[in-house]
């Protein structure tokens, strides 16, 4: 069954966790759409976990573009999401043109970060009938790569509150809550009628995201994610026996080849003997 904004809401209504996890290619896209992952989330993260950027303000619509068509070609069921890069949603013109190219290759629906100064877009965007996930908290576009825990003092809650209020009413579909205090996400996940996405946003939210990256164990640990296994050790154990099994001759071995049949290869030998 494919996954939509009904799907999605209906889960906040019957309180069942709403799961999201990034991906940046298709074999990925195969494993997180078959596990039943809910919404699978092309995020500008691809810039530091896969391209090698030092920041997500250096990941371009190009980058996004070519990825988002990786996945989609590995999902059937999920939701499909994808973030707005920097600067390609600066204005209501730009950022339709950007989001009709995402849903034309296979999104369906778009995330954009910022407060109360996206309203204006979110609502041309949903007056489009183009479906949005906001984003507020710690938005890496804005803040940069390091965060910090927002919603600790009483102006900054209220700010939040209010700016998930007002997003909501310009029409976004969900909010991801960043970085931000598990009870101000709780009061926002309650006063909102659309789905909370948490991410180092507590336990009350109607659902999780989490970096495929970090859930794996690639890279460093952050304190808001989990480790499920630990890529970098096994993968970097696989690569050394890898190189060793050739050095020692070990690979390949017979299970690794094909042959020719032994009377064959005899009249192979006779034919080059007699060409020479």
């Amino acid at each position: 069954m494919k996954k939509d904004f009904t799907y999605l809401q209906t889960k906040k209504q019957q309180n069942q966790p709403i799961t999201v996890l990034t991906c940046y290619d298709y074999p990925t896209a195969c494993l997180q759409d078959a596990a039943g992952i809910d919404i699978v989330f092309v995020g500008d993260s691809v810039g530091t976990n896969i391209l090698g950027y030092k920041s997500e303000m250096e990941v371009t619509m190009a980058d996004m573009l070519h990825h988002l068509k990786a996945v989609r070609r590995g999902v059937t069921d999920a939701y499909l999401l994808i973030d707005m890069p920097y600067a390609s949603d600066r204005n209501p013109k730009q950022a339709i043109a950007n989001a009709n190219l995402f849903l034309d290759n296979g999104a369906d629906g778009i995330k954009l970060e910022g407060g109360t100064e996206k309203v204006p877009i979110i609502s041309a965007l949903t007056e489009q009938d183009i479906e949005v996930c906001a984003h507020i908290g710690h938005n890496p576009q804005i803040h940069g790569t390091k965060a910090v825990t927002h919603g600790k003092t009483v102006s900054k809650a209220k700010e939040l509150i209010q700016t998930a209020s007002d997003l909501s009413d310009a029409g976004a579909k969900l909010i991801v809550l960043e970085k931000i205090t598990e009870e101000i996400s709780q009061i926002i996940t309650e006063l909102l009628n659309i789905p909370t996405i948490g991410i180092g946003a507590g336990r009350n939210c109607d659902g999780q995201v989490l970096v495929i990256n970090d859930i794996l164990g690639m890279g460093p640990h952050f304190k808001h994610a989990k480790r499920y296994q630990d890529y970098n050790q096994l993968t970097f154990e696989a690569i050394c026996k890898y190189k060793e099994e050739v050095e020692n001759g070990n690979f390949p071995s017979d299970a690794n080849v094909d042959m020719i049949a032994i009377d064959k290869l005899e009249r192979v030998k006779k034919w080059l003997k007699s060409t020479r």
